[in-house]
C-alpha cells in the first residue's frame, strides 16, 4: 500500500500540473471522477494500460520516466509484507501500515503505553491480550509477530526518524507484570543509547496537565512534497485519518509544546533508569 499512495500522489501531481479535473482525467480510460480519486489516494489497485493512458494523456512521453512509474505500479499491485496476517490486521490499520513504512518522520504521542514500534515481545503480548482478552493464543501470538514484523522499519537501510513523546505513567504502569515491564525499560535504554534514529521524550508525572491530554496521536511526515502531513488516530474498531490543513496544524501545534513540555532529551537515560530503580524497590 505504501508504493500504491506514491504511485497515486504522483499522478495526481502529473494531473494538477496539466490543468485537468478528475473528470477530465478519467474519460480516456472510462473511469469515473471518484474512481480517479481512489486511484490518487492509493486506494485502489493500478491497471498498467490505464496508468500509460493517462501518462499520454498528462504529456508524458519519457520511455525512461514511463517505465519507472510502471514499475511502480507492478510493485504497488504485489502483496505488501502484511499480507500474511490480513486476517488480524483491519482494513483500516491496513492502510496505516502503508503510510507508516513510507513515511520519513514520525512524531508520536502516548499516554497509556509504549508506542507500538517500540515494544519488546512479552509486552506487545501483554498490550494484545488487553485489547483481544478472548482470542485464541494463536490469534494473539500472530498479532504479536505482526507488530514485531513491523518494527523492522526502524532498522531498514533508509530508516525513518521517530520522536515519541511518552507519558510516564505509561512507563510506570506494569503491563504484564513487574518484570515484563522491566524488560520493557531496559529494552527503550538500549535503542536511545544505540538507535541514532529514534528520540524518546517522558512527560513527568510531576507536570501536571499539558499540552495533549486528550489522547494518543500520530503525525506522519511523507518524502513527497505533494503529500502533506498526515493525523493518525487510533480508536478502538477504527481510526481517524485527518489531512486536512487546519486539523494538522491543530495537532502539529500540539506536538510542538509536548517537545517542550517533556523532559529533555538529555533527561531520557536517567528518567529510565530511576523507572527500573523503582521498580526493583517496590515491595513484591
Amino acid at each position: 500500500m505504501a508504493v500504491r499512495i506514491l504511485v497515486g500522489a504522483q499522478l495526481r501531481r502529473l494531473r494538477e500540473e496539466r490543468g485537468l479535473t478528475r473528470a477530465e482525467a478519467g474519460e480516456p480510460i472510462r473511469a469515473s471522477e471518484s474512481k480517479i480519486s481512489r486511484m490518487e489516494l492509493g486506494r485502489v489497485g493500478f491497471k498498467e494500460r490505464d496508468v500509460l493512458d493517462l501518462l499520454s494523456l498528462y504529456g508524458v512521453h519519457d520511455e525512461q520516466e514511463r517505465a519507472t512509474l510502471l514499475a511502480r505500479v507492478r510493485e504497488a499491485n504485489t502483496s505488501s509484507w502484511w499480507h500474511p496476517y490480513a486476517d488480524v490486521t483491519p482494513n483500516w490499520f491496513q492502510r496505516y501500515l502503508g503510510l507508516e513504512a513510507t513515511a520519513t518522520l514520525i512524531r508520536t504521542y502516548e499516554v497509556q503505553f509504549v508506542p507500538g514500534l517500540l515494544q519488546t515481545e512479552q509486552y506487545a503480548r501483554a498490550v494484545v491480550r488487553l485489547g483481544h482478552g478472548s482470542a485464541r493464543e494463536e490469534e494473539v501470538a500472530r498479532r504479536v509477530r505482526l507488530r514485531m514484523d513491523r518494527q523492522q522499519v526502524l532498522s531498514r537501510p533508509d530508516p525513518p526518524m521517530l520522536w515519541a513523546v511518552v507519558d510516564e505513567a505509561a512507563l510506570r504502569r506494569p503491563v504484564g507484570g513487574r518484570q515484563v515491564m522491566r524488560d520493557q525499560i531496559e529494552a527503550l535504554i538500549g535503542i536511545v543509547t544505540k538507535m541514532p534514529n529514534v528520540k524518546l521524550q517522558v512527560i513527568p508525572l510531576a507536570a501536571g496537565g499539558h499540552a495533549a491530554a486528550g489522547g494518543a496521536f500520530t503525525i506522519l511526515r511523507f518524502p513527497q512534497q505533494d503529500l502533506a502531513d498526515l493525523v493518525y488516530i487510533e480508536q478502538l474498531t477504527s481510526a481517524l485519518y485527518l489531512d486536512k490543513r487546519e486539523d494538522v496544524d491543530c495537532y502539529f501545534e500540539a506536538v510542538n509544546r509536548l517537545f517542550v513540555e517533556a523532559a529533555p532529551l538529555k533527561d531520557t537515560f536517567q528518567i529510565l533508569d530511576r523507572i527500573i530503580r523503582d521498580l526493583d524497590e517496590a515491595p513484591r
